[in-house]
């Protein structure tokens, strides 16, 4: 297994349960790990043979910007669905940070994974 991954993704969008938050948008950061398998793309030179994560970090943008779920579970499961099926990627790690929603805390998030790891 390969992977092929985005660090640091940042993204605003309506996210929250309390009356205040829906009122706001907030800076959602993500880190993604999908698995792949490099050997076709290594060999050709083309993106057509690989995980396109431009593709992937666009489709992701217009998705959660345009969003407003209250639970950051909710957000996550929903992207790990797109990943998955739009870009046939078997397994994903996702890592969702939502800075600031707990005093004292530096992150606050959910870290998930779907799918299966070995291609």
């Amino acid at each position: 297994m390969d992977i092929i991954y985005i660090r640091d993704l940042k993204i605003d969008t309506v996210i929250g349960v309390f009356d205040w938050e829906r009122q706001i948008t907030q800076t959602i950061s993500f880190d993604i790990d999908m698995a792949t398998d490099i050997r076709k793309a290594a060999a050709s030179d083309e993106l057509k043979d690989t995980l396109d994560y431009k593709a992937v970090s666009k489709r992701l943008i217009e998705f959660v910007s345009g969003s407003d779920f209250q639970l950051v579970e909710t957000l996550a499961e929903r992207i790990c669905e797109i990943i998955m099926a739009e870009f046939s990627v078997p397994w994903v790690r996702l890592r969702l940070n939502k800075k600031g929603a707990l005093r004292g805390a530096n992150d606050v998030g959910v870290l998930i994974e779907r799918g299966n790891a070995g291609l």
